[in-house]
């Protein structure tokens, strides 16, 4: 593959990427302890992960459960699961936060694959606008003579490829996502 593509396909993986990581943290009834990646929790007055803080662990397929490191930290983390937008109430005895997960309901199982399929459109635009990036970069190369016209129409049919290639596998990303949200 020519040096010049790597640059775009780069980017292109990455939209990917970004698109996995984000699924990551749907929850589909199962406990999955990345849903907390994004949640800071106050530590002595910085907003730090959790994975910095505590322990996490899945005990049972629909429980996650957080050991602080230090026992002053319970109620910091609570308030950070309430205030987010996880929708669980988390329940302590003390030493550990423990949150379960109601089965999703048919209707809430929809909302995820409507909002995974937003997500996928978006990763497509992205994974889009690094073709046309790459498609401007070689007809203004073209122009100013640094390349010529059949190596241009080359590079962007190369592009048009790598595009096609990762659009299909967002498309297979977001498929698989929502078979795992409808078939729980």
């Amino acid at each position: 593959m020519d040096e010049r593509l790597l640059e775009f396909e780069d980017k292109m993986e990455k939209s990917l990427d970004s698109l996995v990581n984000e699924f990551a943290t749907i929850r589909a009834g199962r406990a999955n302890p990345h849903i907390l990646d994004k949640l800071r929790v106050d530590y002595y007055g910085t907003p730090t992960p959790f994975q910095q803080v505590a322990n996490i662990s899945v005990p049972e397929a629909r429980m996650l459960q957080i050991q602080p490191w230090e026992a002053s930290l319970i109620k910091e983390i609570e308030k950070a699961i309430l205030n987010s937008d996880l929708g669980i109430t988390p329940n302590n005895d003390g030493k550990v936060v423990r949150l379960v997960f109601p089965e999703l309901t048919e209707e809430r199982r929809k909302e995820l694959v409507k909002d995974i399929k937003k997500k996928g459109e978006n990763a497509k635009v992205a994974v889009r606008n690094v073709r046309r990036d790459a498609n401007d970069l070689f007809k203004k190369q073209s122009k100013a003579n640094e390349i010529s016209e059949d190596e241009a129409k080359s590079l962007e049919d190369e592009v048009q490829k790598l595009t096609d290639k990762y659009v299909a596998l967002v498309d297979k990303t977001v498929d698989d996502k929502s078979k795992e949200i409808l078939s729980i």
